[in-house]
């Protein structure tokens, strides 16, 4: 169950995290303000961009139970152990979501966790279903409780990333039919992954996403900033360019997965 956490933590010594931006400027948009604590409850209270009105999406959909993920008030990202994560610019708000006791949830594996927490809530236990790298099934199975559920993750965690979630999706062709629910994932050791948690469209047809992570070491998901167009953060614009730069990680919009 800790191999994958010896692994990541064998490769960083070498490599680290690979793109990580090393200086990062700090965040001054329209939404955030200087307020210490984030005023929205969910992320279907994250102010649009004038001009912009959200994408409807089906009621009990994964797209709408991410819309409907409660945030903290607090906006600090702590990590695992409950010390502040160094690195406090990456994030707009802070999900309110378990990220656990141990150094397990990860980048995709926090992914995971919001995938398999809505297959949870609607009794879809037998959907909730990952691969290692090798191609063995980890499957939720009876008693189907919080517990076990959480042991279950952590068993998950350990032996699944984005080398394997990478291999479970599927690629979506053009980044332009992106919704919520996709991944933007490289998959590696340790690679990164990234989750779309809303879209929003205009009378053009010119559509805006939000992107949440978790990082390593394990720590709270967060909801990024927008740190190439600080008046349109958090939101990011459905391009034609190629690049999609995170706070602490760069993407290719051909990298971009769905269920």
């Amino acid at each position: 169950m800790y191999f994958k956490t010896f692994r990541v933590a064998l490769l960083s010594i070498f490599f680290g995290c690979n793109n990580i931006s090393t200086a990062l400027p700090e965040q001054s948009t329209q939404y955030t303000g200087t307020e210490k604590e984030n005023p929205y409850h969910r992320i279907s209270e994250i102010p649009l961009p004038a001009g912009y009105e959200r994408i409807g999406c089906t009621e009990g959909s994964f797209a709408d139970w991410l819309d409907k993920t409660p945030l903290k008030k607090d906006k600090t990202v702590y990590k695992y152990d409950g010390t502040p994560k160094a690195n406090q610019q990456a994030q707009f708000a802070v999900l309110d979501i378990s990220v656990g006791k141990k150094d397990l949830q990860q980048c995709a594996d926090a992914v995971m966790r919001l995938r398999a927490e809505y297959l949870f809530s609607g009794n879809k236990f037998d959907e909730i279903i990952f691969y290692d790298n090798d191609g063995r099934p980890y499957k939720f199975e009876k008693p189907f409780t919080r517990d076990n559920f959480t042991v279950y993750l952590d068993r998950v965690f350990g032996m699944c990333g984005t080398a394997s979630l990478s291999k479970q999706l599927h690629r979506v062709n053009k980044f332009s039919d992106i919704i919520a629910g996709d991944v933007l994932i490289r998959g590696g050791f340790p690679g990164h992954a990234v989750i779309v948690m809303d879209i929003a469209i205009n009378k053009n047809g010119e559509k805006v996403y939000l992107l949440a992570q978790g990082y390593m070491p394990a720590q709270d998901i967060h909801l990024l900033v927008n740190p190439s167009d600080e008046s349109l953060s958090p939101w990011y614009l459905v391009s034609d360019d190629g690049i999609i730069q995170t706070p602490e990680y760069t993407f290719r919009n051909n990298e971009l997965k769905r269920w």
